[in-house]
């Protein structure tokens, strides 16, 4: 950067900056808004070729950025987001300049009609969309195979603590990368199936994948509707909770949300001693002989300190564990879900359902059919009225199995006030569409990221909070990625 002050800025404070301590910059006149797009503008310029974690950026930014800053002057702050920079992912409709393509050629030009019920929480809060993020094609609903973070539109997404040597995890890669990376402040992910909390462990970062209902998933490309979230990713879990603060919220286009939903405080969240008093049910089985010594010998020591911070630690055994899950309902209900929401982009839109994406992966075959598109036949073959016998009943075995025989089976058998599971957790919350938060726990000696993941009953977000944020403060094991040997050269570049 040519400017001096920012550049020192960007390069010794910016990095590893918290959303409070951005607030504090700009409350005393140190920061603007404006100045932090610029920051984050020019770190994407220097280290994102590597990593190709966001896939476009907001045009609008600095302006929306400066009109922050008169309004700050003018009436104050908005509140922990006003001024923010953001990422969002590539599914999530954006009522603006930018496009919204779920990661695919298919939809490069399609740009939404309006804002997400996500988007547009954001921007009342204040926040400053970036931009978008990269991710793995239809959220990895696409071939079987594919690698977790490639798309036609944006490339494959690196993982910035070992670029070519750790997974970045998916879907959500580019807001793992990003945020991993420091390229914006916070950023919101989608999940199905682990694709907010596998990416976080594997970028050292706080996943919230929220309770089915407590997000809004209109205006956000689907995969199915008894599954689907979106959730907040971010460096620390007081920043992941400012960002689902702001994007939780009935909408009725959302029917799911419309449920009784928890109310609650930040303020009340943030309780380093909550371990004290509790019990957590830890449960290995999901991972029995797929993690290495070192990841067992890592997650031991999460376990233990635990115990150490004042909690009654048992080991649990779910019959959910033993599960024959299949991906039916997602097959089922991806085709019913993606018709509808291509319809609902208007006449104009490139691809008006699912046998139209289809048609188009065959029609460019060279750039889109890489690891072909199995998954996405498989879902076209169904009748997408949801009436198949196969798909109700395994609807209901995984609802049965993943909450009376898994999370909460666990909870009312031990006791427990939460599950703890290793790494990035288990199909099985995702199944029950029930809360989970991961929380960075250590690194491997290559250096790969690695996390712990606390799961509970729906609509427990507050109480696993609390968990992750006592964790958090007591370890504070997260350190920023080597960006690259040639780093400050990258970022001081000349016309």
């Amino acid at each position: 950067m040519k400017n001096l002050r920012l550049n020192t800025m960007m390069e010794e404070w910016l990095p590893e900056a918290t959303i409070d301590e951005m607030q504090e910059k700009m409350k005393n006149g140190e920061l603007t808004s404006h100045d932090l797009v610029l920051m984050y503008q020019a770190r994407i310029a220097a280290f994102d070729k590597t990593i190709k974690s966001v896939i476009e950026l907001n045009p609008d930014a600095l302006h929306i950025a400066a009109a922050l800053d008169a309004e700050r002057k003018q009436k104050g702050s908005r509140g922990p987001l006003h001024g923010i920079p953001v990422l969002i992912k590539d599914n999530i409709d954006t009522g603006d300049k930018m496009h919204t393509s779920a990661g695919s050629l298919a939809l490069k030009d399609s740009i939404a009609r309006k804002d997400s019920f996500v988007a547009a929480k954001l921007r009342e809060a204040g926040a400053v969309i970036l931009g978008k993020t990269n991710m793995t094609e239809w959220a990895n609903f696409m071939a079987n195979g594919m690698k977790s973070g490639y798309s036609s539109r944006g490339g494959q997404v690196l993982n910035p603590y070992g670029p070519g040597k750790f997974e970045v995890g998916g879907s959500s890669a580019g807001s793992g990368a990003a945020i991993g990376a420091n390229l914006a402040a916070a950023a919101v992910g989608t999940e199905t199936d682990g694709s907010i909390l596998n990416p976080s462990s594997q970028n050292s970062l706080v996943g919230i994948k929220p309770t089915v209902g407590l997000v809004s998933r209109s205006g956000i490309i689907p995969i199915a509707h008894t599954q689907d979230t979106a959730g907040p990713m971010a460096r620390t879990v007081r920043d992941a909770v400012y960002l689902l603060e702001a994007i939780a919220g009935k909408d009725p286009q959302d029917p799911a949300t419309m449920a009784l939903l928890p109310e609650f405080s930040h303020d009340s969240l943030f309780d380093d001693q909550a371990f004290k008093g509790a019990k957590i049910a830890v449960v290995r089985e999901d991972y029995s002989g797929k993690l290495t010594e070192e990841q067992e010998l890592i997650f031991q020591n999460a376990v233990d300190k635990l115990a150490e911070l004042g909690a009654e630690v048992v080991e649990a055994s779910i019959p959910a564990s033993k599960a024959n899950w299949g991906y039916k309902v997602l097959s089922y209900e991806f085709k019913a879900d993606l018709n509808a929401y291509l319809n609902g982009l208007g006449p104009n839109a490139p691809v008006k359902t699912l046998a139209d994406v289809i048609a188009f992966n065959y029609q460019h075959g060279e750039k889109m059919l890489k690891y072909g598109q199995e998954v996405l036949l498989e879902s076209e073959a169904t009748s997408g009225t949801l009436t198949e016998p196969e798909y109700l009943e395994e609807l209901e075995y995984n609802l049965y199995m993943a909450r009376e025989q898994g999370i909460d089976y666990a909870l009312r058998e031990y006791g427990a006030d939460a599950v703890l599971f290793p790494m990035d957790g288990s199909t099985i919350g995702s199944k029950a569409g029930y809360p989970s938060v991961t929380v960075p726990t250590d690194y491997t000696q290559e250096g790969e990221p690695i996390g712990i993941t606390f799961s509970g009953t729906a609509f427990s977000e507050p109480n696993l909070i609390r968990f992750a944020y006592a964790y958090e403060q007591a370890t504070r094991v997260r350190r920023a990625p080597v960006l690259g040997i040639n780093a400050k050269e990258k970022i001081h570049t000349t016309p």
